[in-house]
């Protein structure tokens, strides 16, 4: 069942996720930093970005087609869990890892929302 948060979410997720995948696909100099710190090639990061922004759309389709949604917020929970994983490795802080973990939350509410875990 589509709700207005439910839409809130996805657009939310949806508009984070194109942004910063096109962003890496484009290679910005903020994204080439990043690639560089976390160990990623710029090719590979570019790779993330196309994934990223298929999981933009997936998200927003998702509130036509319910289990498209569901599978695209999986795919962009796991990269989410991949970049902490990342981060961790990086020893990184919370403040750089901020970021991931805010949306790790979106896309579990959104889960909950879309697949109506109880």
């Amino acid at each position: 069942m589509t709700t207005p948060i439910l839409v809130s979410l996805a657009a939310l997720i949806a508009v984070a996720f194109a942004v910063l995948g096109a962003s890496k696909i484009r290679a910005v100099p903020s994204m080439r930093a990043r690639a560089a710190h976390v160990g990623f090639s710029v090719a590979a990061y570019q790779r993330i970005g196309v994934l990223e922004v298929a999981g933009a759309a997936g998200v927003l389709l998702g509130l036509a087609i319910p289990p498209l949604g569901a599978l695209a917020a999986t795919g962009l929970l796991l990269l989410m869990v991949g970049a902490l994983g990342a981060h961790l490795r990086q020893h990184d802080g919370v403040a750089e890892m901020a970021p991931a973990l805010v949306v790790i939350v979106l896309l579990v509410a959104y889960l909950w929302l879309a697949v109506g875990i109880t």
